[in-house]
């Protein structure tokens, strides 16, 4: 015992000044899982380029804390038989090496390792009652249960190799590379993504599952993995992803993976964008697709989040902002401009309540990762997004999307690049859009005043403490029925605009909803 904690020492002074100069390659994850415990064995094999000289490699690993975490006990570098010292400590992996790394070196590791998950992978009962396993990782929870370098922008290609009880079957990202029943009545379930992913989408799934194909004449597989006792209803639900694919696929660009899998789980969330395993939470599959825009929504993350993916979470509308408002033109390419309005009225409601209630900009370094699941990354960023489109116009801005996805396809962008790709397409400055809407708290609180005088109409327009500039769209109907509508661009405090009439009217602003604001 004393040896243990003299070493123990001796790791915390070496990890001290420990700097996470890497960029992960590949990973190969070997996962047990079994249904006499829900403790989980593995092996990991990490493939990584050092980006400065180093003489440790740290990666994230969740500590055992009250019987559960994982617990290391074997490290080596591939090739070398010689054990690594390593120490483990506030959910860390502190890695010597025995050969310092130089700068854009490339080396590999194996992590044995074992423990009972306490978040990350969810092992519990499905609404069924049978056990499931499914891996959670948003935002940061793949640590939980695998070591790894457990942040968005590192992105890298990963495999998992999974030996689970004959009666599970698993889900993965990536191609299937191989699926065999052992000698001892488990099956050996081996899936590989050779595109590089964030650690937040790189999941397993293990579960008694229908798996159907969807008929569909699109060029990669769309599947369904349903629980049997929900096959007929998850299979119908989830055959809308072929026609939604094939419509962001025209809309955004090629989609950028070998399969899409959607599948019926115990995550947490309504719905989570895994690399072409999307999971949804069990009771989404109700067998009258009233699913549909959830759908949309997680498939458009292939695309953005999953593929062009944010460089830190502060940016995260990047990814929910994007999802948000590309599933809102899907709605209005299907269903009618009429459906789509009224989706942006109720998402428009959601970010006033918010803005009310909390002084906090869309780029937010702030909250933490899971309180930036709010109306900001969502719903705020998809009205930044229609603004942009009604700013630029409706063609230059498909092309921005479709810029912006195939500069950043397989790498990472923050608020200020996507910036630059708008103000290419554009032509012309845009900074004090993107700085007033996504870095400023609040929307526009509009105090408006109508006087009518000799037949002219006069609007007195105040704004609260957040001052912004836009463009307001004012219809104004004569009594004979004859409208017009004018175009007049708010700044500042005041803002004053007349107009001649030839009698009363009746006044409408922004009637064809473009603008995000709140009428005092």
């Amino acid at each position: 015992m004393k040896q243990f904690l003299i070493l123990l020492c001796c790791f915390v002074c070496l990890g001290a000044g420990a700097q996470r100069n890497i960029d992960v390659q590949h990973y190969k994850y070997e996962i047990e899982l079994s249904d006499l415990s829900d403790a989980i064995t593995g092996k990991a094999v990490i493939r990584v380029t050092f980006l400065a000289p180093a003489s440790q490699l740290v990666l994230d690993l969740a500590s055992v804390e009250e019987d559960k975490g994982m617990q290391a006990f074997l490290v080596q570098e591939v090739g070398d038989a010689k054990p690594l010292v390593f120490g483990h400590r506030n959910n860390q992996l502190f890695i010597n090496l025995n050969k310092p790394a130089a700068a854009k070196e490339t080396r590999s590791f194996e992590i044995q390792y074992m423990g009972t998950p306490k978040d990350g992978l969810i092992i519990s009962k499905n609404k069924h009652g049978d056990r499931t396993f499914f891996a959670d990782n948003w935002p940061d929870r793949a640590h939980q249960w695998v070591p790894c370098n457990d942040v968005p922008s590192d992105k890298s290609a990963v495999e998992f190799i999974v030996t689970a009880p004959g009666h599970y079957r698993v889900i993965s990202n990536g191609l299937l590379q191989s699926e065999e029943m052992q000698r001892d009545g488990r099956r050996r379930t081996h899936w590989k993504e050779d595109l590089p992913i964030p650690t937040k989408v790189m999941v397993i799934g293990a579960a008694r599952f229908a798996v159907a194909r969807v008929d569909s004449s699109y060029s990669i597989p769309v599947t369904a993995w349903v629980y049997p006792q929900d096959s007929a209803k998850g299979t119908y639900d989830y055959a809308l992803g072929d026609d939604i694919l094939k419509f962001f696929t025209s809309y955004i660009g090629p989609y950028p993976y070998k399969k899409l899998a959607n599948v019926q789980s115990k995550t947490i969330f309504g719905g989570m964008e895994n690399a072409n395993a999307i999971f949804y939470a069990e009771n989404t599959v109700t067998g009258n697709r009233r699913s549909e825009a959830l759908i949309a929504h997680e498939i458009v993350h292939q695309w953005f989040g999953n593929t062009a993916t944010e460089k830190s979470f502060a940016h995260l509308w990047l990814s929910e902002g994007f999802a948000t408002y590309l599933t809102d033109i899907y709605i209005e390419q299907k269903y009618g401009v009429d459906s789509f309005r009224n989706r942006m009225q109720q998402e428009k409601m959601q970010v006033i309540r918010f803005a009310l209630e909390n002084e906090l900009p869309v780029v937010d370094t702030l909250s933490s990762y899971m309180d930036l699941l709010n109306a900001n990354s969502y719903q705020k960023g998809a009205w930044v997004l229609h603004m942009l489109r009604h700013e630029v116009g409706d063609k230059n801005f498909q092309k921005i999307v479709q810029t912006y996805y195939s500069q950043y396809r397989h790498s990472n962008a923050d608020t200020r690049d996507f910036q630059r790709v708008a103000e290419t397409i554009a032509g012309r400055e845009l900074g004090w859009f993107f700085d007033q809407w996504l870095y400023r708290p609040g929307v526009p609180v509009l105090d408006i005043e109508m006087k009518m005088k000799d037949k002219e109409l006069k609007i007195e327009i105040n704004q609260g403490k957040h001052q912004f500039r836009f463009p307001l769209e004012i219809l104004v109907i004569a009594e004979d029925g004859e409208a017009t509508t004018h175009r007049i661009e708010v700044k500042g405090k005041e803002t004053e605009f007349k107009l001649k009439t030839k009698g009363p009217v009746k006044v409408s602003f922004d009637p064809e909803k473009k603008l995000l604001y709140h009428m005092k």
